[in-house]
């Protein structure tokens, strides 16, 4: 039986007066790819981001119902933010290394959160690179700037920089978006390895990228989640013909 990983039930969000998300509910499965699908503006990546509570960052958002990671509400007092986005990673959708050497990019979150011995950090960084398909084009070269390789190299080390911190799961926000095809190839080739080990969930605006790499998949329309389900069936045979009309590019 699948394990489930999130909990969402009715989960409502707003930036201030506006409604960004109604009544949201579905189950994350483990060790699976889950990928989130819709057109622009109808809250995916705002969905995402209550994952691992980044909307907090943004003033006048408020957030109703439950999200449960592991059966713990992440919206409970007490909870401790740092440790939830250390839990939860996120990739971005343009790759944003920091202008620091590619060693100290991945080893930025270790160091934060108190390692210091020098071999562990060596052990972390070849580790998290490895993991990110990445070891093998810069081990060489650790000590130069990350901003001086590709696109595509630059998205996987940012990738390797949430592994450094040992998360359960990795958000991504159309993590291929702006590279070419290429390195978006090398990209879903990594997730579909990464997911032995973690739980993915992916924005993506790509209908053949959803349906090549992800397990689940769930369409939003408008704030509200039309239809949620195993990517096979959502693709072949969805329940909902708002869904069909978005995946054969026949809506609106």
């Amino acid at each position: 039986m699948s394990k489930k990983k999130i909990e969402i039930k009715n989960l409502d969000f707003y930036y201030n007066d506006f409604q960004a998300l109604k009544n949201i509910s579905l189950d994350i499965v483990a060790n699976q790819v889950t990928a989130l699908i819709g057109p622009s503006g109808c809250g995916k990546s705002t969905f995402l981001r209550t994952l691992n509570r980044m909307n907090d960052l943004i003033e006048g958002t408020k957030v109703d119902g439950d999200i449960l990671l592991d059966g713990e509400n992440i919206y409970a007092k007490g909870v401790d933010v740092v440790d939830l986005r250390k839990q939860v990673g996120m990739v971005f959708q343009e790759p944003n290394p920091f202008p620091k050497s590619i060693y100290e990019n991945v080893a930025y979150g270790p160091k934060a959160h108190g390692i210091t011995d020098k071999d562990r950090l060596d052990q972390i960084v070849e580790q998290s690179l490895r993991d990110a398909a990445l070891w093998d084009e810069v081990k060489d070269r650790l000590d130069r700037s990350a901003l001086g390789i590709s696109g595509g190299q630059q998205q996987r080390l940012c990738i390797a920089r949430a592994l450094a911190v040992k998360p359960d799961i990795l958000l991504m926000d159309e993590p291929t978006s702006a590279l070419d095809p290429i390195a978006t190839a090398k990209i879903e080739e990594l997730m579909d390895n990464l997911r032995e080990d973690y739980t993915i969930v992916i924005v993506t605006h790509s209908m053949q990228q959803a349906a090549r790499i992800s397990d689940y998949t769930a369409f939003f329309l408008m704030g509200e989640m039309i239809e949620y389900g195993p990517t096979e069936r959502i693709f072949e045979k969805p329940e909902h013909k708002k869904t069909e009309d978005y995946i054969t590019g026949r809506f609106g």
